[in-house]
This record gives structure tokens, C-alpha cells and sequence, in this order.
């Protein structure tokens, strides 16, 4: 029985390998034969090329206005949301309150959201065309998609940083952690000891754009900003704290300060920038050379810094009209000597009278600073008797 199935078995175990097909110019020529013969053929035209290059079409047709239709239907739908949005906020107030600007940095970013929508119904509808014409031409999709999927699994290990950027970009952009225009602060989180602290230029998906005071255009990615401080965002806040002397009547100085703010908000130039009358906190910190008394001002976004320099100089012009002091750093110096003045002018004595015959000290002398002139004379005098002689 073993045998049997051994001779049964021994013509597959000894079967040679098939030889790999080759290139037959032959057949090559055949097929450019049947080829040229076919395309003078109406049946062929007919009956194969036609209703593959039909479906191709309207593959493509299809493709184009299913992304139209959606696109538009985004766009509707951004434009009514941003049109109730502006018609909320506005109600018949103020058209610079924070509601209109807060309406209009909401309609920034879905015109934003609605133009990443739109490029992702895009892609996605005219990808899923590709294929579907591809497979028309008798491509096989199944090693496409495999490729497509193994490449996708490659990038995703190898970019995770870039996808982590564009992720974060949108949801800064969803969130509205800022804008175009707005005062941020990115912290250290970018790894610079000091920080990033500038004008929002662009945002973009992957990266944002902030121009600092002294004009350096600092390229963050998106990624990297864990943390985010924005200065005007809606409305914004500066503090002023004003010095005064010690001597200063406070309940006086406190309401200078309130007159001043209020009359720089009702009648000043600048006093559009401020959403409400400055406030008056209070005595803030007694420091070693002035008092220091807070004031706050609300103002429009980005606009604090403005404003808090006219306001300072309308503080100044009040301050000095009232007779009331801004005191300036003073330090008390005291002067000390490890030697008793009349020990160091006999040390200078003794060192200038060394030459002479007899050392001139304040004894010799007493207080009488006119002594010093005596001993002078006398000395020119024994001199000249001197020169007479030897004459």
C-alpha cells in the first residue's frame, strides 16, 4: 500500500518547474495588428470602448457636481451662520462695542472653517473619482489600496509632529484661541527662555505667524504651543500704578485720579478707546520711596497700551496743577573717616616739612592757620640775607 502511494505520488515530486513566460515579438505584433484592425471597426467602438469611456465620463461629471453641491451647501451654511451671528451683536448699539467684535472674529473663523471644509470635501470626492476611472481602465485597485494604506501608516509614524501641527492648527482655528491681529503671548512653551510676545500675522494649519515690538517675524508651530496668552482678545485691561509721596493727602490723590479718568473718558480724544470709566482700586503697595495707588481702565482689544500712555500724561498735567508730589528714589549717604581730621592733616604736615631743619606740626601752631604763612616768610627771608652775603 505504501509503495502504491509512493508510485502514485513520484510524477509530482519530480515534475519540473514551469519556465517564466517571455516577451513573443509574435504575439506583440499580433495584438498591434487586432489593435489597428479594431479601431477602423464601428462594432468594437460600439460595444467595448463606448460604455467604458460613458462611464468615465460620467464618473467625471458626477465627481464635479457632487463637489459642487457640496461646496455650496458649506458656503449657505457659513454665510447664514456669520449674517445671524453680525445681526445678533448689532441690535441698534454701538457698532465698536466687544459684541461686534466678538461677531466679527466669530465670522473670521467659520469663513475659515468653511474654506478647510471645503478643501477636505475636495479631496476626498475627487480621490474616490481617481480610483473609480482607474478601475474603469481595468487597473486593479486592490494593490492601489494596499500600497495607499501601508504608505498611510508610514507617513503617520514618520510626520506624527506635522500631523500633531495640523491638528492643533485646527482646533486653535475651532476654538478661536486667537486671530489674525490679536496681542498673544506663547510663553517658553517654544522652548526660548523669554518667550514669544507679538501681533498674530497669519494662522495657518500648521503654523502661526507673530510679529514681536522690535519687528521679528517668529514662525511657531501650531504644535508646539501648549500654552497661549492672548492680550486682546474681545476686550482688554490695563493697570497703572501711580506713585505719590508719603506726604500726599491719599483721599485727595484718589479723587484727582477719578476726576481725571472720567473726564478723559467722557471728553477726551482718545477716550473712544476706553469701554468704561477707570476705575480707582486703591492704595496698592507702600514702597520704600512712594505710595503706590492702583487705577484700572477697560479698554477696546489691542488698545491698552494707548491709552494708558495719554491717560498717564493727563495724570501728570492734574497731579502737578494740584500741587501733589510724584516722588523720585532718594537715598541718605553717609560719609565716614577711620582717622581723626587732625590726625590726617599732621601726617600731611610732617610728610611736606620733612626738608626743613625743623618739622612744622600743629602744635607749633595751634589752630592759627596763619602760622603756616609766618614760617613761609621767615624762611624767603634768611634766604635773600644768604644771596647777600656771598655777594
Amino acid at each position: 500500500m505504501v509503495s502504491a502511494f509512493l508510485s502514485a505520488t513520484a510524477p509530482l515530486n519530480t515534475a519540473e518547474p514551469e519556465a517564466t513566460p517571455t516577451i513573443n515579438p509574435e504575439q506583440v505584433q499580433e495584438n498591434l495588428d487586432n489593435l489597428s484592425d479594431n479601431i477602423v471597426d464601428p462594432e468594437w467602438w460600439v460595444n467595448d470602448v463606448l460604455p467604458s469611456g460613458i462611464r468615465i465620463a460620467l464618473i467625471i461629471v458626477g465627481a464635479i457636481f457632487f463637489r459642487a453641491f457640496v461646496v455650496r451647501w458649506i458656503g449657505r451654511l457659513v454665510n447664514r451662520n456669520v449674517k445671524k451671528q453680525l445681526e445678533a451683536a448689532k441690535g441698534g448699539g454701538d457698532p465698536s462695542s466687544t459684541q461686534i467684535i466678538a461677531a466679527q472674529r466669530a465670522a473670521q473663523r467659520s469663513e475659515t472653517l468653511g474654506s478647510l471644509f471645503r478643501n477636505i470635501v475636495t479631496l476626498i470626492v475627487y480621490t474616490v473619482a481617481t480610483l473609480m476611472v482607474l478601475g474603469e481602465l481595468g487597473f486593479d485597485l486592490a494593490p492601489l489600496i494596499a500600497g495607499a494604506g501601508i504608505l498611510g501608516v508610514a507617513l503617520g509614524f514618520g510626520a506624527q509632529s506635522l500631523v500633531a501641527d495640523f491638528l492643533s492648527g485646527v482646533f486653535i482655528i475651532m476654538e478661536d484661541q486667537y486671530g489674525v491681529g490679536d496681542v498673544v503671548d506663547v510663553g517658553d512653551s517654544t522652548g526660548s527662555n523669554t518667550g514669544i510676545s507679538g501681533t498674530v500675522e497669519e494662522v495657518q494649519l500648521r503654523t502661526t505667524k507673530i510679529r514681536s515690538v522690535d519687528g521679528i517675524l517668529w514662525f511657531v508651530r501650531n504644535g508646539e504651543v501648549v500654552r497661549v496668552g492672548n492680550k486682546s482678545q474681545n476686550w482688554s485691561r490695563t493697570v497703572l500704578d501711580i506713585s505719590v509721596a508719603y506726604d500726599t493727602d491719599l483721599s485727595r490723590a484718589k479723587e484727582i485720579l477719578a476726576k481725571t479718568g472720567e473726564d478723559f473718558y467722557r471728553d477726551h480724544e482718545y477716550g473712544h478707546l476706553l469701554l468704561d470709566i477707570p476705575e480707582v482700586w486703591g492704595v496698592e503697595e507702600l514702597a520704600a520711596d512712594a505710595i503706590l495707588i492702583r487705577m484700572v481702565v477697560k479698554t477696546k482689544p489691542g488698545e491698552q497700551w494707548t491709552a494708558s500712555r495719554r491717560l498717564r500724561e493727563e495724570i501728570k498735567d492734574a497731579f502737578d496743577e494740584s500741587g501733589i508730589e510724584i516722588p523720585f528714589p532718594q537715598r541718605t549717604v553717609w560719609v565716614r573717616s577711620d582717622q581723626p581730621t587732625n590726625s590726617v592733616l599732621d601726617n600731611a604736615i610732617a610728610r611736606a616739612g620733612r626738608e626743613s631743619d625743623e618739622t612744622p606740626t600743629l602744635d607749633n601752631f595751634g589752630s592759627d592757620p596763619d602760622g603756616f604763612n609766618d614760617v613761609d616768610e621767615a624762611g624767603a627771608d634768611a634766604d635773600a640775607d644768604a644771596d647777600g652775603e656771598e655777594n
